[in-house]
This record gives C-alpha cells, structure tokens and sequence, in this order.
C-alpha cells in the first residue's frame, strides 16, 4: 500500500479527499492529515510517506511556501496540489517546481483514480530506474563516523531545540572540555556557536515561511524567554525577529 498525507486546513475536505481516494479501490492509504505546511513538515520529520496531497490556501504556511520547502529539505514524497480555479495561476507556478500534478476542486472519482493510476506508473519507471542506475541511499553506519561527525548529526536530531556540550559529549562518550577542543580544532567553530546557529537558520526559516507568531516560534525553539531568544536573533542577525520578517516580507 502506498502512503498519503492529506494537508487542508479544511477537516471536511480531507474527509472528502479520503473518501475518494478508498472508492478509487488502488492501493494507496492515508498515512496522516495536517491543517497546514509547517504541522506537514514536522509530520514528514518522523513520517515516511509516499505522496502528498496538498491544498493551495492554508493559514500559517501555504501550499506553495510548503512544496518549496519539501523540495529544499528533500523528503522523498512526490506532491499533487487540490486548487480551486481562482488558484490556477499559483498551480502552474507549482507545477513549474516539481509538483506532480493538480487536481480541482471538488474532486471527482475519475479523476482521482486517474492520477493516482499516473502516479503508480511514474513511480514504478522511477523505482526501476533505479535499480538499473545503482541509485539507492546508504545512510553512514554511526560506528565508522568520527566522534565531531557523530556530535552534529546528535545535534541536527535534537533540531532546533537546545543542546549542551555535556549532553552532546555524553553521546560520544568524552569530557566535555576535550569534545570542546576537538570541535573546534574540526570544524574552527565553537560547539555552542553552532548549536545557535541551526536554531538562528529554523528561526530565519519561521519567519519567513509561517505567519506564527513571535511567541509560538519563541516555544518552537526551546526558548522559555520572548527576550532573550530576541536578544540572541538580534545579535546574530543585526535585526529583531519583527525586523527580520518585515524585511524579508518586503522584497
């Protein structure tokens, strides 16, 4: 069976959308659901799926801030955009950035059937290819990684929450005054440094993807304190969290 996720902000339009997708009688299921993009991508950080159907319009992220932001984190899901006809021209721009292929609203059972059935093509030439090209992931087995090497990908799992040199030097068994030395002499920059900035890069990501607000991604990172997260994001960026979006809102 092949996996779903449904992203609509609309609970009884994923309820139509699953239902449909049951009366095609293909073998596909629905993995999850999700109100918008940003509550998809923390869903695809622990979920593996196999396709995304996605609504244009949604709050806090939209359909098309969400498919660009699949496509630069990567996830191995091929996307289908549900649009109304006011959003044909947000489609085509879709489209034009790798989205599989749209279906309008309301969705019919043909022609629910008969993407899905072009999809299952698509993905089995793309397996097959595959297999003749070589082309399958290896992931790094942990115990042939140096500890510095082990120490990031430890930090980049906790992402972007905080992490201390004595809990990151506790997972590759060292002291943490030797795990600070070895960092930086590996990577010339400082352990905490670095810690700040993936948390900085999620913050930067937040403001310009979503429209939360500046308390809810205070709490998104970890951050107990609005101020001091907007102290630590001022000193590395020149510019306060309301600053930066303002800014990035403008070009």
């Amino acid at each position: 069976m092949y996996k779903i996720l449904l992203v609509d902000d609309e609970k009884w339009v994923r309820a139509a959308l699953k239902h449909t997708i049951v009366k095609t009688g293909l073998s596909f299921e629905i993995a999850g659901e999700c109100t918008n993009g940003l509550e998809a991508l923390d869903f695809l950080k622990n979920h593996s799926v196999d396709l995304i159907m996605t609504d244009v319009r949604m709050p806090v992220m939209d359909g098309i801030t969400f498919v660009t932001a699949i496509a630069n984190e990567e996830f191995q899901a091929d996307c289908i955009m549900i649009s109304g006809y006011d959003d044909f021209e947000y489609v085509q721009h879709a489209l034009r950035s790798g989205v599989f292929d749209y279906l309008l609203k309301p969705v019919e059972l043909e022609d629910m059937k008969e993407c899905l059935e072009k999809w299952e093509k698509h993905h089995s030439k793309k397996k097959q290819s595959d297999v003749q090209e070589g082309t399958y992931a290896l992931e790094l087995d942990p115990s042939e990684m140096s500890p510095v090497e082990r120490v990031i990908q430890y930090v980049k799992s906790r992402a972007p929450g905080e992490v201390t040199l004595t809990e990151a030097a506790a997972c590759v068994h060292l002291n943490p005054s030797y795990l600070s030395k070895l960092f930086k002499d590996k990577t010339e920059q400082n352990f905490m440094d670095f810690v700040l900035d993936i948390r900085m890069k999620e913050a930067k990501n937040l403001l310009e993807r979503t429209s939360l607000r500046i308390t809810e991604i205070t709490d998104r990172l970890g951050y107990s304190d609005i101020t001091y997260f907007s102290n630590a994001f001022k000193r590395k960026t020149g510019l306060t969290p309301s600053e930066y979006r303002k800014s990035v809102r403008r070009i």
